[in-house]
């Protein structure tokens, strides 16, 4: 359940604690005093948009923090999921922070997390109903959501099979659409295919030569200047010059040779010196054979600088890379193959789409076979508590229908049907309720979720709306009642619902130094 909700620095709110007990708990005051700040901070901490312009004082943060003890096995098998884990005590800390620049950081237990997540673990824990929300009922598309979600023990993994089937049916619907095409556009196509195949195909493509052809040309475009300065190295080193560095040891070694006879403790100087001599000689051997390898062989690079242009013209169509350019080759022939072999390969997924449609169809059969069964029990338990909020000769079902086309969501169409009187006939619940007839509908609806989702804490927005005398108490009545087994906090304007409260807050506003802020006790 919640047990501390803590709001800071948001809208009229300076910074208040609320410490929620076990039970009914009921907040009032009059309007405008901030009860409507207090759901909205309890939806923001729910995941819901943060804004910096909620910010009482823009110079500091925002922040929002709810504090639950989660006791419930179910919940925390659910939250383990999620790699959320209470504390010891059974504890666990949501909180939204919004700063100055507008960036929100959220936390559960002081380990950041993502806004996803956040929502994720915040389902578990609590179901708020903001004023607006009675008004999805008006909405035909949302009641199959509400049976889905009461239900979902065994629809969801009947839904998981059914979006997995679906997904590879639209894969296969858009490949036939592909293959759709005339005789006379499949043989365009098969001739364009055949030019691109024979193009790629002709030029005899081997992976890496591409990168050895350049290395070439490089070599090849600046080998005058390379040659030229080749030369003057070999000059200076070679054997061809006197005054080069090879003649200049090789001399030097011979008076070396003749000292060491005189004196033997240049012996060690006359093997470096030698050393040298050995090293040069590998040096000027190397790079004579560098030099001849770089004559200039001008066929050869014509060829070069065609194989190339060839390359390159092949990578503007086909990839960036020989490896890419023989991918799409592969993906080419793929695509031949199957215009050469159309009327096989139409047959063959006509069939498989056939064969697709028919476990899309049972499969959907089966989702509205489980649906049924629980709208049924459903129906039946907001029919009973409807009975308690006053409703006196009630008939509640809901209303099946087929879709023409499947979704990954099955092909029904479902919706509530309502009769308030005894002899009328059951219409949509979206044609015909009113503000207060809705109002008790979703106050209905939700106490059968909450028993199905094991969901400990429900938050009412003013649930009150559109009721008043005896059908205000029988909606106490049953808050008092759904309290029992649930964390129950509604804010309301009706004594009678007020009367019921295990624990009763007071909103209200106070001046203080020349500034308004809300307060609770």
């Amino acid at each position: 359940m919640l047990l501390n909700l803590h709001i800071k620095n948001i809208a009229l709110i300076d910074d208040i604690d609320i410490g929620f007990e076990d039970g009914l708990n009921i907040l009032t005051g009059e309007t405008g005093a901030g009860k409507s700040i207090i759901i909205g901070s309890l939806g923001i901490c729910l995941g819901e948009r943060f804004n910096k312009d909620l910010l009482r004082d823009d110079a500091c943060d925002g922040l929002v923090e709810l504090i639950f003890t989660v006791d419930n096995d179910n919940i925390k098998e659910e939250l383990k999921k999620l790699e959320i884990y209470p504390d010891s005590d059974g504890q666990l800390l949501i909180s939204r922070r919004v700063n100055i620049s507008g960036r929100t950081i959220n936390r559960i237990n002081d380990v950041s997390v993502t806004t996803a997540k956040l929502k994720e673990a915040s389902e578990l824990l609590i179901d708020l109903h903001a004023q607006h929300e009675q008004q999805l009922l008006l909405k035909k598309n949302k009641h199959l959501d509400i049976l889905d979600r009461y239900g979902k023990k065994e629809i969801a993994d009947i839904k998981e099979e059914l979006k997995s089937i679906y997904k590879d049916y639209i894969v296969l619907k858009e490949k036939l659409l592909d293959m759709d095409v005339s005789r006379e556009e499949r043989l365009k196509n098969k001739d364009f295919l055949t030019y691109r195949i024979n193009e790629i195909e002709s030029a005899a493509l081997k992976p890496g030569e591409d990168e050895k052809l350049e290395v070439y040309y490089k070599k090849a475009v600046n080998s005058k200047d390379i040659l030229s300065a080749a030369a003057d190295i070999y000059k200076i080193t070679g054997y061809e010059n006197l005054g080069s560095a090879a003649n200049d040891i090789s001399h030097a070694l011979i008076t070396m040779k003749r000292l060491t006879e005189l004196d033997d403790e240049l012996i060690d100087s006359f093997n470096i010196l030698q050393d040298i001599d050995g090293l040069i000689n590998d040096f000027n051997r190397d790079f004579s054979d560098y030099m001849k390898s770089m004559e200039f062989d001008e066929e050869q690079f014509h060829q070069t600088e065609e194989r190339l242009n060839l390359i390159n013209t092949l990578k503007s169509k086909y990839g960036s890379s020989i490896e890419e350019i023989l991918a799409s080759l592969d993906n080419l022939k793929q695509q031949y193959d199957e215009l050469i072999n159309y009327d096989e390969r139409l047959s063959e997924l006509k069939n498989k789409m056939e064969a697709y449609e028919n476990n899309l169809c049972k499969k959907s059969d089966e989702l509205t076979a489980v649906r049924k069964k629980h709208a049924k029990k459903l129906c039946e338990l907001i029919t009973r508590s409807l009975e308690e909020l006053n409703f006196m000769s009630v008939s509640f079902d809901m209303a099946f229908e087929k879709k023409e086309s499947y979704s990954e969501n099955g092909n029904d169409e479902a919706y509530f049907i309502i009769s308030t009187n005894v002899g009328e006939p059951m219409k949509p619940l979206y044609e015909v309720a009113s503000g207060g007839e809705l109002s008790r509908v979703m106050l209905a609806i939700k106490s059968c979720l909450a028993n199905e989702d094991d969901t400990p804490t429900l938050v009412f927005d003013e649930i009150d709306v559109g009721i008043s005398g005896k059908t205000a108490k029988k909606v106490a009545e049953k808050m008092s009642l759904i309290s029992r087994n649930h964390q129950l906090i509604c804010i309301t304007h009706l004594p009678q619902i007020a009367a019921m409260a295990d624990f009763h807050y007071v909103i209200e506003k106070e001046v203080e130094n020349n500034k308004t802020i809300t307060k609770i006790r």
